[in-house]
């Protein structure tokens, strides 16, 4: 006998996140058409959402009425979230799958024989070959007569040759496929494909219930590091993991107008070049007499000038473009932060 919608499910993807349960009854019930995008903050779970929407739709419990939530019990249930659902094609780039949990031989990333065994570094891109696989697949037959879902995360990876590729099936989609797109940035995305999709924004949970959340996981002083990390728990929760505690936050300002790389050291160049820019973000709302976002405003240095804070926005800006370029990682450090001093203190920078 199938198990009743009230038993305990233990079948969900992204059940972890309780702030996603509205928006997902939300996505569910206005639903329409075959194409979805999923957009907004990286941070709030956006890949566990759109693996939830593919669980519902795909979802066989008898019980459900349709534009309910995944029952997370039956056969179907259990297939997606051990990422071996034949009806289902995840898409994520290379360099995703280990970070997003999400590898299975079957549902991994589709890039050809050729790259997967290179020794290079994992591609950050949708390639052209994975999209080309997911219009296969959408015109095959589904296999548990249900439907077919492909799921694109972040589909503001797929170059534009990839995108191209996904135009004709987004328009004319066969028989019962249905598409899920998440993108943080839509505006990387081809204007065509945004206007085949019904957009649907996933916002910033509650604070409040945000900062319990980091809480249950051992987080000490929530709120700070839910600042720090823009409002997202879930990246508030990767920092911390990478040493990027509340404490630390706090002293960041200091140190870095004295010229300490501290534990930026031991951080991502990636990671080193955002706090940057919302340190160089605060300080130029403090000099313009706004509250600052990221960091308390009394960790932070008064009166640098706004001048000196716009010119090393600038350079920052150039730093992101170059954060993942095999450079020597501390040597890139030590130079932002030595950057970092100048705009904070006027010091002048030694010749290099």
């Amino acid at each position: 006998m199938e198990p009743s919608l009230a038993t305990a499910a233990t079948g969900f993807v992204g059940a972890d996140y309780p702030w996603l349960d509205v928006p997902l009854g939300k996505a569910l019930s206005t639903q329409h058409g075959h194409a979805l995008l999923v957009h907004g903050p990286d941070g709030v779970g956006q890949f566990e959402f759109c693996l939830r929407l593919a669980q519902a739709w795909l979802c066989e419990h008898a019980d459900r009425v349709p534009g309910a939530p995944a029952c997370g019990v039956c056969a179907s249930c259990h297939l997606v979230a051990a990422q071996v659902h034949p009806d289902l094609l995840v898409l994520v780039p290379e360099a995703l799958r280990e970070p997003l949990g999400w590898g299975a031989a079957d549902n991994e990333s589709a890039d050809s024989g050729e790259e997967k065994k290179s020794k290079t570094k994992p591609s950050a891109e949708i390639k052209v070959d994975a999209v080309r696989r997911a219009v296969a697949f959408a015109q095959q037959t589904s296999a548990r007569g249900c439907c077919k879902v492909i799921v694109i995360y972040p589909a503001d990876r797929m170059n534009a040759v990839s995108a191209n590729t996904l135009l004709k099936t987004l328009e004319e989609p066969p028989g019962a496929a249905r598409f899920i797109l998440g993108a943080g940035q839509v505006e990387g995305l081809l204007p065509t494909i945004r206007s085949r999709c019904q957009a649907f924004r996933l916002d910033l949970p509650d604070v409040s219930a945000a900062q319990n959340w980091l809480t249950q996981r051992g987080l000490k002083q929530p709120d700070v590091a839910l600042a720090a990390s823009g409002g997202e728990p879930l990246t508030a929760l990767d920092h911390a993991r990478q040493g990027l505690d509340a404490d630390t936050w706090v002293k960041l300002p200091r140190l870095v107008q004295a010229g300490q790389a501290g534990p930026l050291a031991n951080w991502p160049v990636a990671l080193v070049v955002d706090t940057l820019q919302k340190l160089c973000l605060d300080l130029t709302l403090l000099s313009l007499g706004q509250a600052p976002r990221y960091f308390p405003a009394n960790s932070l240095p008064k009166g640098i000038p706004t001048r000196r804070l716009v010119g090393w926005s600038g350079s920052l800006r150039k730093s992101r473009r170059q954060a993942d370029h095999p450079l020597n990682a501390l040597l890139q450090i030590e130079n932002l932060v030595m950057q970092a001093q100048q705009a904070l203190t006027g010091a002048v920078l030694p010749p290099t």
